[in-house]
């Protein structure tokens, strides 16, 4: 398979994100294995524990990305 070198490689291997969805929602991901990221309609990635979540990018507004060292706090 193909790198796509996805730009959240760059704030380490193991990331948070907070995806913010049309409507207002939002939800907090940790442990984003950087490395398993494969992007198209439905972005897919996998956890640090194994879990496999897939996003479909068209509900999706924006993506924060922040170091899986800091906290996050809603």
């Amino acid at each position: 398979m193909m790198d796509m070198n996805s730009s959240i490689k760059k704030k380490g291997r193991y990331v948070t994100q907070i995806i913010h969805f049309v409507g207002g929602e939002k939800r907090t991901i940790d442990n984003i294995d950087t490395t398993s990221v494969v992007q198209g309609q439905f972005t897919k990635f996998v956890q640090k524990n194994g879990t496999m979540v897939m996003v479909n990018d068209k509900n999706v507004l924006f993506i924060e990305v922040f170091n899986g060292t800091e906290e996050i706090m809603d």
